[in-house]
């Protein structure tokens, strides 16, 4: 009753009511274009190679790359690349704002510099499509095997035309990600890249219970089932956590009136970097196999074969390791230039706040560095486990396309987007007085920011 009843308090607020429909409607059109092929593209050959594909099993690079798009990918659509390159450019972006002085200029530059970043990270997401596109028609669909065009087409032309429109789908992507948050609900980029990993759930689902050698009862998908719901329930939970650090305020009395005098908190999240150390590992972990397979091509075999078995089988011991490794240090990397402890103490300075115990100013900056270095090893520890969960649930007889819902990014993002999502819904129904969709405790979503140091 709990449940149809928020349902009804949703679908009573008009303008949540809207933007839950142009939401569906904008991820209607987004799930559309992953199937729309290529134009020149011969679709037998297409679904006959992935027919192939499926029944090989995919533990590779490219197939986890078509999880993140929705099968795009590997049905060679319009939108095959998707927001992947515009992610790139981000990270790049993001990655100058803290080794190049002139974009930390413009980060303190308040809204004049976000836009003059965000129209950098276009022209970035231009050039990363038209290099990405060049790589993917070249190694997936002149190079395969199997012919894949229609009799008849010109090869180069193909080539040229291919790569405007993958890189206009890929722009057409970020719109549609920019209309979500303006005009829907939830983070548009977040929400298009779980709608493509979620599409590929009731594959995955049925891929697993066709596995006969495996499934050897109906007890066991059912146990499978209720190991990823405990899963979930501690990828929620971590996600969640928190390290709340006590601010007091002191008094100040101007005119008639007293300000101050409040206790707040600083919350600090145990995983504070969130899904972007997996994401820098594994833009990492992508080059081994690459450099090792043109090393190969050329007629190495030795160290070479064995870095291109190694590193390109993400369900291996070697790839587990290292990706776990890298993990733990872009965590601690990620930490460090998304939250600065001298700017909390000098805005807590600034307002008249201090942690009880602590003097303010540098003292404060370094009990702040000293809490965080602490909380980051377990956050970190956390994350590298949830990325190779995928594996582990591999090796323990699962199917690939199922274990990816165990952890890893996919997860992780899949967890995020929810609860940001759900946090926007709840503040509608507080803003119109309506019950929460929680009896006890507030959603969080990892946009939320608490700290009092305004």
């Amino acid at each position: 009753m709990k449940l149809i009843k928020t349902i009804k308090n949703i679908w009573s607020i008009e303008e949540l009511r809207t933007r839950i429909l142009n939401t569906i409607g904008f991820i209607i059109i987004f799930r559309l274009g992953s199937y729309i092929l290529l134009p020149g593209l011969n679709y037998d050959a297409v679904v006959e190679m992935n027919a192939q594909a499926a029944q090989e099993g995919g533990a590779g690079i490219l197939d986890m790359l078509n999880n993140f798009l929705g099968g795009a990918f590997n049905n060679k659509a319009i939108f095959a690349l998707g927001i992947m390159p515009y992610i790139s450019a981000s990270i790049v972006v993001q990655l100058l704002q803290v080794a190049v002085p002139q974009f930390q200029r413009l980060q303190k530059e308040g809204e004049s510099g976000r836009k003059k970043m965000n129209q950098i990270t276009r022209y970035l997401t231009i050039i990363i499509c038209v290099v990405q596109s060049f790589g993917f028609i070249g190694g997936t669909i002149t190079n395969a095997e199997t012919s894949l065009l229609i009799p008849g087409i010109n090869e180069g032309l193909f080539t040229a035309t291919s790569i405007i429109v993958l890189t206009a789908g890929t722009m057409f992507c970020m719109w549609l990600g920019e209309k979500i948050t303006e005009k829907g609900i939830g983070n548009g980029i977040s929400m298009l890249i779980m709608v493509g990993i979620i599409s590929r759930l009731p594959f995955a689902a049925v891929a697993e219970l066709e596995n006969k050698e495996y499934l050897k009862g109906g007890l066991v998908i059912v146990l499978e089932l209720v190991a990823l719901f405990f899963v979930v329930m501690l990828v929620v939970m971590i996600t969640q956590a928190t390290r709340r650090i006590t601010v007091n305020y002191a008094k100040q009395v101007i005119g008639n009136k007293v300000y101050g005098g409040q206790r707040q908190y600083i919350p600090l999240k145990v995983n504070a970097a969130g899904v972007m150390p997996i994401i820098f590992a594994q833009s990492v972990m992508f080059l081994p196999p690459i450099i090792a397979g043109l090393m190969t091509s050329e007629g190495e075999s030795g160290a070479a074969g064995w870095f291109v078995t190694a590193f390109g089988d993400r369900y291996s011991f070697v790839y587990g390791l290292s990706f776990a490794i890298l993990i733990i240090l872009f965590t601690y990397f990620y930490t460090a230039i998304t939250i600065n402890p001298n700017q909390i103490a000098d805005d807590l300075k600034r307002n008249g706040g201090f942690i009880p115990g602590i003097k303010p100013g540098a003292a404060t900056a370094e009990f702040i560095d000293n809490v965080l270095s602490k909380i980051t090893l377990p956050g970190a520890i956390f994350i590298a486990i949830i990325a190779i969960l995928p594996a582990i649930a591999n090796n323990a007889g699962i199917t690939s396309a199922f274990a990816d819902f165990y952890g890893g990014t996919s997860l992780l993002i899949m967890v995020g987007v929810v609860l940001d999502t759900l946090q926007q819904i709840e503040s509608y129904l507080l803003m119109r007085k309506y019950e929460g969709m929680m009896k006890s405790g507030k959603i969080k979503g990892r946009t939320q920011q608490d700290i009092a140091v305004a």
